[in-house]
Order: structure tokens, then C-alpha cells, then sequence
């Protein structure tokens, strides 16, 4: 059984019966989001040595939190039992202990938190409320902390708080969402002729460096495409494999990962690049221009016409602030640092001062 699903049973079994008998008018929200292999649906046999378990977290307006939550998870360690469907109750160490906080309540002998909404939310996205947020917040929020808050699922929501914020943040606004393609192109558009121009020189290993930074931006690209939040890196090919663009792409990546020389791997490519240039004008994006796969300038590299999709894709752009921003890109475009991704405050004063 995965762990989406032993928690929902959790939840099912014992902790909203438990709740039921301990505070029947208690208005609450369960749900399992946050971090964990689960939640992305990918966990297997190794997930289970850290943090994975019968694990449920309660949403708890504020007052009730300042109540109720303390002295719940002081009861439940009282009555929760050692085991559930054969698999142990409590935390397994690494990387993330239960949350302690002003609001956030958990004992790490069983896997019952109590959290408020807008706590979690600040702790994911260093915002209280998913409500009118302007386009810097959303250029600075990491794509994997997005997806740990919209991830997992929800097992039960009274108030349809907990709902409304996950719908608010479920995708990226339109014009983000083509200012970030339209960043995306940029990124591509300013490395493919170098996978040439390394291996003309005899730079074998520069050539395939750069050709596996462009595999990346493609993939990249992919999840743009499909609407769909990019994981950390550890699940990163993993959930690109569930893409629909992933049946056309995958191959060709493959291909230009195990090329032997530095001409099959531009083609191969540009070929990539034209898979992904074709399926955005099929969805309406980038108006009519005419991807072109050719020579760069007079030097035999073959490229796409890429400063063409760049501008093409920002005259989709209505909202006036983000048509000013230089063409430059959100957080995840902008560095792959792990404790940068992973600090929402700094993720966001990075960016306006990046941007704004």
C-alpha cells in the first residue's frame, strides 16, 4: 500500500473517530501535504526508513488551534496505537520531525499534527493567504514547494478552506505562466549552439555538458507545457516520464544523452526543440510564428529559431507589469540551489531584487 492511501485509511479509521468522540463540534480540515515520496505517488519500499507511516495533517482555524491543538496531540499520544495495517505509528528520523511552532502541534510518537492554514502556507510559500497574490510572489515561489502544497490529498474539509487555497495555487496565473516560457525559450535560446561549437573544438565533455543542461531545459519546457509543477531533482525524470509530452520526448532525450558525437546530438536537439515549438502553437501560444530548425547564422550548428519563440510567446503577455520584466525568469530559472529553493523569504527578496 503507498502512503497516500495508508493515510487516508488513518485518518478513516482512528484519528476522525478518535476526534469525533473527543471534540464532535470541532470543524476541522485533514489532509497529507508537505514532503514526503508519497505524496507525488512515488514512494516504494526504500521511502519507508524515514517519516513514512500512518500520518495525518488536521487544519484548525486560529482560535480553535489556540484551544484545542496542544492539548489533542497530548490526548491522542494517550490513545493512538503502536501499529496501524501492519506498519508502525511515530516518526522515523530523518528529514522532517513532526512541526512545533506558534501554530503547528505534533508529537513524534504518533503521526497526528495540527496546523493552521495560513501557517502552513507561510511556511511553504512565506505567504498567509493565496488570495490576490501579485506576479513577483508568484515568479518566487520554488515549483517544488507549490507542488508540496498541492500535492498529497485531501481526506476531509469542513470549512473548503483547505480546498480553495490548493484551487488558488493549483497553476501558475496565464501571464506568468507564458512569461515563464517565454523565459524558458531564452534559456535555450542562449546555450544551443555551444553543443556545436564545444565539439568542433574537440571538447567532447564540454559538448555533452551542455547538451545535458539543455535536456534539462527541455524537460523543463515539458512541464511548462502540461501545466504541471516540476519536483525536486531526486523525482524530477520521474514525473517528467508521467508527462503526455514525455511519449515524444523521451526518446529523443535519451538519444542526445548517449550521442557519440556532437552532430547527432545538436540534431537530435533541435529536433526536441521542435516537438515542444509545435505542441505550444497547437495550444494557442506564440500566435503564428513559424519554428525553424536551420544552420546558427553561418556556422553548421543546428539550431531553432528561438528569438522568434521568445517574442512571439511575451505578445500573449496582457498584464502590463509582467510585459516590463526583463526576460530573465522565475526562481527555478534563475538557480537550482537547493537551500535557495527550500527559503521562501529569500526566494522571494531574490527575485524582487532580480526583477523589481
Amino acid at each position: 500500500m503507498q502512503g497516500i492511501e495508508l493515510s487516508r485509511r488513518f485518518y478513516a479509521d482512528i484519528v476522525r473517530p478518535w476526534m469525533t468522540s473527543v471534540a464532535p463540534e470541532l470543524a476541522h480540515s485533514a489532509a497529507l501535504i508537505g514532503f514526503g515520496s508519497e505524496l507525488l505517488g512515488l514512494d516504494d519500499e526504500v521511502s519507508r526508513d524515514h517519516n513514512w507511516g500512518p500520518r495525518v495533517h488536521v487544519f484548525l482555524c486560529t482560535d480553535a488551534f489556540n484551544d484545542h491543538a496542544r492539548r489533542l496531540v497530548v490526548e491522542f499520544t494517550k490513545v493512538a496505537p503502536t501499529s496501524y495495517l501492519d506498519e508502525p505509528i511515530g516518526w522515523r528520523s530523518r528529514p522532517h520531525p513532526p512541526a512545533n511552532g506558534p501554530e503547528a502541534a505534533g508529537a513524534i510518537e504518533h503521526g497526528l499534527e495540527f496546523h493552521t492554514l495560513e501557517a502552513m502556507l507561510e511556511r511553504l510559500l512565506a505567504v498567509r493567504s493565496a488570495d490576490n497574490l501579485a506576479p513577483l510572489q508568484w515568479l518566487g515561489f520554488a515549483e517544488q514547494r507549490l507542488l508540496a502544497f498541492t500535492g498529497g490529498a485531501v481526506f476531509h474539509d469542513d470549512d473548503k478552506r483547505l480546498t480553495s487555497a490548493r484551487t488558488a495555487l493549483a497553476y501558475f496565473p496565464d501571464d506568468v505562466w507564458l512569461y515563464k516560457i517565454a523565459c524558458q525559450w531564452r534559456r535555450i535560446a542562449e546555450e544551443q549552439a555551444f553543443v556545436g561549437r564545444a565539439g568542433q573544438v574537440g571538447d567532447d565533455l564540454g559538448s555533452r555538458l551542455v547538451a545535458s543542461r539543455l535536456v534539462r531545459d527541455i524537460m523543463r519546457m515539458g512541464f511548462l507545457l502540461e501545466r504541471r509543477y516540476a519536483p525536486y531533482a531526486k523525482w524530477f525524470g520521474s514525473a517528467f516520464g508521467k508527462l503526455p509530452l514525455a511519449e515524444t520526448l523521451s526518446p529523443l532525450l535519451q538519444r542526445i544523452l548517449l550521442a557519440e558525437g556532437w552532430q547527432e546530438r545538436g540534431e537530435t536537439l533541435a529536433s526536441a526543440y521542435l516537438a515542444l515549438a509545435r505542441r505550444q502553437l497547437a495550444d494557442g501560444i506564440g500566435g503564428k510564428v513559424e519554428p525553424v530548425i536551420g544552420p546558427y547564422f553561418e556556422r553548421p550548428f543546428t539550431t531553432i529559431n528561438a528569438d522568434d519563440l521568445v517574442e512571439a510567446t511575451l505578445k500573449g503577455i496582457r498584464d502590463p507589469l509582467i510585459k516590463e520584466l526583463p526576460v530573465v525568469g522565475a526562481l527555478d530559472q534563475v538557480s537550482d540551489l537547493t537551500p535557495v529553493l527550500e527559503d521562501p523569504s529569500g526566494s522571494q527578496r531574490m527575485i524582487i531584487a532580480l526583477l523589481g
